[in-house]
């Protein structure tokens, strides 16, 4: 007698992708519009996510589009984002070097890996934060698999980046690459008067008499 085969169980279906919130609305001259496209109008640039190739295209493009119609007026980029890609940060921080007007960077709530790498390369003495922000620092991650060979490049391929983004780093906070080096070795946390003192920003946000645009929250920058 055969034995009796054991009804299939049902598979699991895949999560849904996650669908991001819809953007909030404001009135412009022309109608509603979404409220990055309203912080454009004013220059205002938003870094809330990780880093990535989507994210960069828009924000070159963003930048390129503000330069090419003021190149004289100052751009404010918020960050707000763990790190990501090194290409798509390089890329980034590429643009914000090449184009003529200077780029003010604030940190809000936290600048992790390649977002603390972007909130540095902003334009000399305009590099802030909000006073309860986090700025971590650390050096590139990779991993490789396959062949001897194939490790080896990528090995060699990570060495360089990091020696890149350290030498980078040591012009614009005005370190020595041995220290840049050493702290980002690990995780390297820091507060922003730590920042500050490290020369990786140049003023904490207390009031809002900074002379930089305001965002929309108001809530952070109360003392």
């Amino acid at each position: 007698m055969m034995p009796e085969e054991e009804p299939e169980k049902p598979r699991t279906p895949p999560p849904a992708p996650r669908t991001p919130p819809p953007l909030p609305t404001v009135e412009g001259q022309s109608g509603q519009l979404d409220v990055i496209s309203r912080l454009l109008k004013d220059r205002i640039l938003l870094l809330g996510t990780d880093v990535n190739d989507e994210v960069a295209n828009v924000l070159v493009a963003q930048l390129l589009y503000l330069a090419n119609e003021d190149p004289e007026k100052d751009i404010t980029l918020y960050i707000n984002s763990p790190g990501g890609s090194v290409s798509a940060g390089l890329a980034i921080y590429d643009t914000i070097q090449f184009i003529p007007c200077d780029v003010q960077t604030v940190c809000f709530g936290m600048a992790a890996s390649m977002g603390a790498f972007l909130l540095g390369a902003g334009a000399p003495g305009k590099r802030k934060s909000l006073p309860n922000a986090r700025i971590m620092i650390h050096q590139p991650l990779g991993g490789a698999q396959g062949q001897a060979a194939d490790i080896e490049i990528q090995a060699k391929e990570i060495l360089f980046i990091k020696e890149v983004l350290n030498k980078f780093m040591a012009e614009y906070c005005d370190q020595p690459v041995e220290k840049i080096a050493e702290d980002t070795d690990r995780d390297f946390f820091m507060t922003p008067y730590e920042a500050l003192d490290y020369g990786l920003i140049d003023e904490v946000i207390k009031t809002k008499t900074s002379h930089i645009p305001l965002p929309m929250f108001s809530s952070l920058t109360k003392k």
